[in-house]
């Protein structure tokens, strides 16, 4: 179900967990609502860039454009670069936005990575997810893989006794730098 332009012009967040929101993209005049909220992360998802605001102290932005298509998975280098950046945030006792368009893919996606990186299993995840935020399709088939595919990368390092490393990649690789 994609709602309506209409239904969606206005900004929307929900709460998934209490240091985790999803939000449709936001706007400079949603800047106020955010940090009230306590955000200290934007990790954005949508092709089009937030305006530089969403970007200003105490708020960095992670902007990681993607496209919402069952034709072009996302790469899982998005995935590991939102959550690495998103972990040390949450440990500071901090909170993380994600967005995309609608609020109901990409971020959604992210949101279930940050939650499975945090000791959640895969369906409690999207059941969260689901709950908290019920316009949210992580079952979307698209999107699903590349969750799965995510948690099983994170079964594989933690069978290999890795932990996982913040490092920042580049373009080529799939990595995306923190823009301020």
């Amino acid at each position: 179900m994609k709602p309506s332009l209409t239904s969606h012009a206005m900004f929307n967040i929900s709460e998934i967990t209490s240091y985790l929101y999803v939000s449709s993209f936001p706007r400079r005049e949603n800047l106020e609502q955010i940090r009230e909220l306590g955000v200290r992360l934007i990790l954005s998802m949508y092709l089009m860039k937030p305006d530089k605001s969403l970007g200003e102290p105490p708020l960095t932005l992670l902007w990681m454009p993607v496209i919402d298509s069952p034709l072009i998975p996302i790469p899982l280098g998005v995935f590991r670069v939102g959550v690495r950046a998103a972990l040390p945030v949450i440990e500071a006792g901090n909170k993380v936005l994600v967005h995309c368009r609608w609020g109901i893919h990409r971020s959604v996606g992210m949101a279930c990575c940050i939650l499975i990186e945090k000791g959640y299993t895969l369906s409690e995840a999207i059941a969260l997810v689901k709950h908290q935020r019920p316009v949210a399709d992580p079952e979307a088939g698209h999107i699903l893989r590349r969750i799965k595919k995510f948690e099983q990368g994170k079964s594989a390092r933690l069978t290999a006794g890795c932990a996982p490393q913040v490092h920042h990649t580049n373009h080529d690789e799939g990595g995306y730098e923190p823009n301020h």
